[in-house]
C-alpha cells in the first residue's frame, strides 16, 4: 500500500525533474511524456482514494516522514491530478514547438508533483515541503516567459506575498513543537495533533495556519497578488488558480477544523474573512475589463465560499465547492486563454462576439459560468447550497453574508457571457482554435454538469462518510429555491444592464477595478517601510559600520608601523646585545683552554688559594 503512495507522489515529482534538467532536446517529447505521467497519476490517484493507503519513511530521530490518503485527501489528489491532465492535454495542442516546451510540462509536473505531497502529508514538516517547492515552481511558471520584465515582476510579487504569509507555518510549526513534552514532543507535529496543543501555543498555531491558509488562498488582505498571476500563460492560470495553489490554503483549513475549532476564534476569523472576501472580490470581479482578471477576483471570491465553509464546519459543502469550482474555472481560464490565442486579446470590449466566432469553445465557457453564476442544475448552485446550509445553522448573518457573494457571482458571471454572445464583429485575422485544445474544455463542461450529483443524497451522505464528517446540515427545498431565484434575478439584470457603466463614484468604481487598492496598500504599509528601513541599514553600513572598519584597519597599520620601528628596534637591539655578551663571554671562556697542563696546574693552584682565603675568612 505504501508503494501505491510514494509512486504517486514521486511520478510527476520524477518526470518533472528529468524535463528540466534534460531541457530543449526533450522539447518535443516532453508533451507525450508529460501527458503519459499525468494519466498514470490520475489512475493512482482513484485508486489511492478508494484504497486510503499511507506511507512512512525515516526523516529526524522521532519524526518520520509520513503521507497518508484519507477522504478529503484522496478526493483533492483524484481532483489535483485530473485538472493537471486537462490542463496538460490543452497544453500539449496550444504550445508550439517554438517553446520551451520540456521546460513547461517539466515545471507543471513538479508543481503537480508538489501539490500532492501537500494534499497528503501527515505533519508539518512534510507539508512545509511540498508548500514550499509548489510556492516555488509557482513563480517559475507565473513567470514562463522569463524576458517580459513585466511578467517577471508579477511572478515575484505572488511570490513574496504568498511567502509572507507562509511564515506562518513556521510559527505554527515552532508553536506545535514547543507545545510538546518529553521525548515524543514530535507528535505534536502530525496535523491530526495540533488540536490537542495547550494555549497560548494553541492560538500561536492557529493563527500561523490561518495567517497561511489565507494568503495561499488570495483571500483578503492578500487578494491583490492573484490579479498580478494572471501574467502568467493560462494553462499556468487554470492549474494554479483552480484547483491547486489557490485552494491548497482553504483545504488546510478544511482539514484542521478541529483546530480552528479548539482555539474558540479561528472559526469565526475564518468564516467572516470567507464571507467578506466573496462579497467584496464579488465587487472587484464586477468592475473588471479584462476577462482574465475577471476571473481571477472571481476566483478570490469563490475561494471565500470555501474558506467560510472551514470556518462553520461545513466539511462536506466545502469540498464540494473545492471540486466543482476546479472543473468549472480550469474551464474558464483554459477557454480565455483559446480567446486570447486566437484573437490576440482578453479585454472584455474586444472580446465581442467571441463565443459566436468559436462556437464549441463558447457553448463549454458557457456552461462553466453558468455553473459560476449558481444556476441550476450546474454544480455550484448546489454545492454552493450545501455550504450555505452550515453558514445558516452557525449564524443568519453569516448566512445572508454568503447569499449576498452568491448574488455577485451571477452578476460577474453574467457580465462574461454578455461581451462573449454579443453580435459578432468582423474578425479577418482570427486564428484557428486548435481540435486538441476544444476537447479538453469538452470534458470539463460535462464535469460542470456531472458533478452536481455529489450535492443530493445518496451521495452526498456517501461523499460525508468518506470525509467522516458526520451530522453536517442539510439545504431545505427553500434554500435551494431561493438561491436559484437569486441567482436567476442577479443574472437576468446584469444582462440587461450590458456594459453601461455602474452608477457610482468614480472614485468607487477604480477602487474596485483596482483591486480595493490592496497593493497600494500593501506598498504604502509593507514595502515602503521595509525599503526605507534597508536604505537607512544600507546607509548606516556606508557611513557607520564601514567608516569603523576602515578607521579599525588604518589604526591596526600605524599601530603595526609604530611596533616595527620602535618595538622592533628594541627587541632587535635586545637579542643583539644579548649575543654579542654570549660571543664576548664564549671567546673569554676559550682562553684557558690551551691544552698545556703547566697551565691547567697553574690555574688549579690559583682557585684553590682564593677557595681557601675564602674559607678562612668565612669562619
Amino acid at each position: 500500500m505504501s508503494a501505491l503512495l510514494w509512486a504517486l507522489v514521486a511520478l510527476p515529482l520524477g518526470a518533472g525533474v528529468l524535463l528540466l534538467v534534460v531541457g530543449r532536446r526533450a522539447d518535443r517529447a516532453a508533451p507525450g511524456v508529460a501527458l503519459a505521467v499525468a494519466a498514470s497519476a490520475l489512475g493512482l490517484a482513484v485508486t489511492a482514494a478508494f484504497r486510503h493507503p499511507s506511507a512512512r519513511a525515516p526523516f529526524l530521530d522521532g519524526l518520520p516522514m509520513r503521507l497518508t490518503v484519507d477522504g478529503l485527501s484522496g478526493l483533492l489528489a483524484v481532483t489535483v491530478t485530473a485538472v493537471t491532465l486537462v490542463v496538460l492535454l490543452f497544453s500539449a495542442a496550444e504550445f508550439g514547438s517554438g517553446e520551451a516546451r520540456a521546460r513547461f510540462f517539466g515545471l507543471m509536473l513538479l508543481f503537480a508533483g508538489s501539490m500532492l505531497v501537500t494534499v497528503t502529508a501527515a505533519t508539518l514538516p512534510v507539508l512545509l515541503m511540498g508548500w514550499e517547492v509548489m510556492g516555488a515552481t509557482s513563480w517559475a511558471l507565473i513567470g514562463y516567459w522569463w524576458r517580459d520584465p513585466e511578467r517577471t515582476s508579477a511572478a515575484d510579487t505572488a511570490f513574496l506575498t504568498t511567502r509572507t504569509a507562509d511564515l506562518g507555518l513556521y510559527l505554527a510549526a515552532g508553536a506545535a513543537l514547543a507545545s510538546g513534552a518529553g521525548p515524543n514532543s514530535y507528535s505534536s507535529l502530525s496535523l491530526d495533533g495540533l488540536a490537542r496543543a495547550d494555549e497560548p501555543w494553541l492560538s500561536f498555531i492557529t493563527a500561523g495556519v490561518v495567517v497561511a491558509a489565507l494568503g495561499k488562498s488570495a483571500q483578503l488582505p492578500f487578494s491583490f497578488w492573484l490579479s498580478k498571476a494572471m501574467r502568467g500563460p493560462s494553462p499556468v492560470s487554470a492549474l494554479l488558480h483552480s484547483a491547486t495553489m489557490v485552494v491548497a490554503g482553504a483545504y488546510l483549513l478544511l482539514r484542521t477544523g478541529p483546530l480552528l475549532d479548539a482555539s474558540g476564534w479561528g472559526d469565526d476569523v475564518v468564516a467572516w474573512t470567507g464571507a467578506a472576501t466573496a462579497i467584496l472580490l464579488g465587487l472587484v470581479a464586477i468592475a473588471q475589463a479584462d476577462l482574465k482578471q475577471l476571473l481571477a477576483a472571481s476566483s478570490c471570491a469563490q475561494i471565500g465560499f470555501m474558506v467560510l465553509a472551514a470556518g462553520a464546519g461545513a466539511t462536506t459543502g466545502g469540498t464540494l465547492q473545492l471540486v466543482a469550482h476546479a472543473a468549472a474555472k480550469s474551464l474558464l481560464f483554459l477557454a480565455a486563454g483559446a480567446w486570447l490565442t486566437a484573437l490576440g486579446t482578453q479585454q472584455l470590449p474586444a472580446l465581442l462576439g467571441a463565443a459566436r466566432h468559436h462556437r464549441t469553445v463558447g457553448t463549454a465557457f458557457t456552461v462553466a459560468a453558468l455553473s459560476l453564476a449558481g444556476l441550476p442544475p450546474l454544480s455550484l448552485w448546489a454545492a454552493k447550497d450545501v455550504l450555505l446550509a452550515g453558514a445558516l445553522e452557525r449564524s443568519p448573518w453569516l448566512y445572508a453574508a454568503g447569499l449576498a457573494g452568491a448574488f455577485l457571482s451571477a452578476v460577474y458571471s453574467a457580465k462574461a457571457l454578455w461581451f462573449v454572445w454579443r453580435p459578432a464583429v468582423a474578425r479577418p485575422d482570427a486564428r484557428r482554435i486548435p481540435a486538441g485544445a476544444v476537447w479538453p474544455l469538452v470534458l470539463l463542461a460535462f464535469a460542470c454538469v456531472a458533478l452536481v450529483v455529489p450535492a443530493f443524497p445518496p451521495v452526498r451522505d456517501s461523499v460525508s462518510r468518506v470525509l467522516a464528517a458526520s451530522g453536517q446540515p442539510a439545504p431545505a427545498a427553500w434554500e435551494f429555491a431561493l438561491s436559484a431565484g437569486l441567482a436567476l434575478l442577479a443574472a437576468a439584470g446584469a444582462w440587461a444592464w450590458g456594459a453601461r457603466p455602474l452608477p457610482l463614484a468614480a472614485r468607487v468604481k477604480s477602487g474596485f477595478a483596482d483591486w480595493l487598492g490592496l497593493e497600494r496598500a500593501a506598498h504604502v504599509l509593507l514595502v515602503a517601510p521595509t525599503m526605507r528601513l534597508a536604505r537607512a541599514a544600507a546607509a548606516f553600513d556606508d557611513r557607520v559600520l564601514d567608516r569603523a572598519v576602515e578607521g579599525s584597519a588604518s589604526a591596526t597599520v600605524r599601530l603595526a608601523r609604530w611596533t616595527d620601528d620602535v618595538v622592533e628596534r628594541a627587541v632587535d637591539g635586545t637579542v643583539g646585545a644579548v649575543a654579542a655578551g654570549t660571543r664576548a663571554l664564549g671567546r673569554w671562556a676559550r682562553r684557558p683552554q690551551t691544552g698545556q697542563l703547566h697551565q691547567y696546574l697553574a690555574q688549579a693552584v690559583a682557585a684553590f688559594t682564593v677557595l681557601a682565603v675564602v674559607l678562612v675568612l668565612v669562619r
